[in-house]
């Protein structure tokens, strides 16, 4: 019997189905070892990815006992732990694509980045001035800052530390150097690969917005939820004095039956 599974560098990381026996499990997983020489280690997974620091729960299957990743896209390498962090191998032709609607110079602004796949994806693949990136979850910005290193983008790269809410404020406000570099007020692009909460967060987008400031925001929806996003996306920029228009909504992957994560864009007119 067959399983999904995502390869992420060194692991499969397999979904199996309830009830699947030890032994089923262990013979799917070793299979993958030997068919496959690259994959060192299978972990099955055995949680959904949960709240705002989206960390899941894995366990190992077969081969190597570790869950720290080594994984390459897009000219980039990334080193992270599956159950520490959040990183989604499915998003690769996203940040591809993100990082390819970037012009020359452009401040870019990455929110709940976690160990930096958009804005090092970004900065390798662009001609981005300099790409900030937000991320709360302490361990998420420790892989971060070895991924800066790994892929040499240090300068091009910086890192802000904590809750995004916080450091909008901050930042909004007053000149904030980090590392001897000064953060701007305001970004030429702010990307949002959101994870499902409640909050849209786009009052953080709509402060650190200016006239003609592109932001890439991401949702998660049924297909007839679609237009509901983009209206309160309008309405959230209507409450914080911001004018709008949408340039596309796209599908950006199936995350359940029937239910999709989607992606607009809309540039900032004031």
């Amino acid at each position: 019997m067959k399983f999904p599974y995502d390869i992420l560098g060194n692991i499969a990381l397999v979904k199996f189905k309830e009830k699947t026996s030890v032994k089923e499990k262990e013979r799917f997983a070793n299979s993958l070892l030997h068919n496959n020489k690259s994959i060192k280690t299978v972990l099955e997974k055995s949680g959904r990815f949960k709240g705002r620091l989206r960390k899941q729960q894995t366990r190992w299957i077969a081969g190597e006992k570790t869950k720290e990743v080594l994984y390459k896209e897009n000219g980039c390498v990334f080193r992270f732990n599956i159950d520490k962090t959040y990183f989604s191998p499915r998003l690769s032709n996203e940040r591809k694509e993100i990082a390819q609607k970037v012009k020359a110079g452009d401040s870019v602004l990455v929110m709940f980045a976690g160990v930096g796949p958009y804005g090092i994806v970004i900065a390798k693949n662009s001609r981005a001035g300099r790409v900030y990136f937000n991320e709360i979850n302490k361990e998420a910005n420790k892989y971060a800052e070895m991924n800066i290193s790994l892929n040499n983008v240090k300068g091009k790269v910086i890192l802000l530390k904590g809750d995004i809410k916080n450091i909008a404020k901050k930042i909004s406000k007053v000149w904030v150097s980090v590392r001897g570099t000064l953060v701007p007020h305001k970004f030429d692009v702010i990307v949002m690969p959101r994870p499902q909460l409640k909050d849209s967060f786009l009052r953080e987008a709509f402060t650190l917005s200016k006239k003609g400031t592109r932001v890439f925001y991401y949702d998660f929806c049924k297909e007839e939820e679609i237009e509901d996003i983009v209206k309160r996306i309008k309405k959230d920029a209507t409450k914080y004095k911001k004018e709008i228009k949408v340039l596309n909504i796209k599908k950006a992957g199936e995350i359940a039956p029937y239910k999709y994560r989607i992606r607009v864009d809309f540039i900032v007119l004031n």
